[in-house]
């Protein structure tokens, strides 16, 4: 809940003299102290809702935390259930985000959603109404769909597996599509989703709407471990000679004000880390200049944020 993001985030917050973390930041988290973080995750996660919207993601074990600290000089910290893998969701936003910018270039991306944050759900067609079709920034599912949309290849599966061979090579991370969650995806019809993606079309953002729902479905399932996702968060902290630092630059800041819906802005104040939250409880955050924290715990807020993922 918003009300919790103050006690967020204890490995990251260096200027808080209440948490156990001194001014050397991700260096100095020792094995023992995640492992406390960890079980007091667990308490924290306690009351948290699953996702019933999609079967699979309803089934998921609350209980389960699992955390990465990844360290720019290569080393990194991991406990809990570190072995499991889950679907990203919407931690893929970000890294569609980073890949089109560096397929497309900064202008053709941004004529087709904006960078502005929303104080609506993420999924809230009254927002793409007020905004004239154009979503207001790619964290959302509207701004999500149509970059799905530009997004190469021929169907949702082709695309998903350019993006998918793309990340892997750059992150050194191992998605798979996980297609029983997809399978529990479109088991249930998101009208919601449909209405967003025909007004993207009928405004002009968007060619082919159910081409680029099979897509936005596709990427959603990309899965991982925590490992993963930690190497994915790499890509937006360090150097890369692969990616333009310009263009990480972009998508952290939109993290920054877009990441976690209408808990954006609190977060940005009391954490200011570019973070990124999955319906799935996956989420990671960006420390510059440090490393990366991925977190799952599918236990949600009433705002979709991982539970245990604000507290780490």
């Amino acid at each position: 809940m918003v009300e919790k993001i103050e006690a967020s985030h204890p490995i990251s917050d260096r200027d808080n003299p209440n948490h156990h973390q001194s001014s050397l930041g991700l260096s100095a988290l020792t094995q023992d102290q995640l492992n406390t973080l960890i079980a007091q995750a667990k308490v924290k996660c306690q009351g948290g809702q699953l996702p019933t919207y999609i079967p699979l993601l309803a089934q998921a074990n609350p209980g389960w935390v699992a955390v990465q600290v990844q360290r720019i000089q290569g080393e990194r910290v991991a406990g809990g259930d570190i072995n499991r893998s889950f679907p990203l969701m919407s931690v893929i936003k970000p890294f569609v985000l980073l890949f089109l910018l560096e397929q497309l270039g900064t202008e053709a991306v941004f004529s087709q959603v904006g960078m502005e944050a929303s104080d609506q759900p993420f999924n809230s067609l009254a927002q793409l109404q007020a905004d004239r079709g154009k979503p207001r920034n790619p964290m959302i599912n509207s701004g999500a769909i149509a970059l799905a949309g530009r997004l190469p290849g021929k169907d949702g599966a082709s695309r998903c597996e350019t993006l998918r061979q793309w990340l892997n090579q750059r992150s050194q991370s191992q998605l798979v599509l996980d297609e029983a969650m997809l399978q529990s995806v479109r088991s249930l019809p998101n009208e919601r989703n449909h209405a967003i993606a025909n007004l993207l079309a009928t405004s002009g953002y968007l060619d082919h709407p159910e081409i680029a729902l099979d897509t936005y479905n596709h990427i959603c399932c990309l899965s991982g471990t925590v490992t993963d996702l930690a190497q994915l968060g790499m890509l937006l902290v360090q150097d890369n000679s692969m990616i333009s630092p310009e263009h990480c630059r972009m998508v952290n800041d939109i993290l920054i004000t877009c990441g976690l819906y209408q808990a954006s802005s609190r977060f940005a104040t009391d954490v200011g880390l570019p973070t990124k939250s999955g319906v799935s409880g996956a989420m990671v955050s960006i420390v510059p200049s440090q490393g990366a924290i991925a977190c799952y715990s599918p236990a949600l807020d009433e705002m979709g944020n991982s539970q245990a993922g604000l507290f780490i």
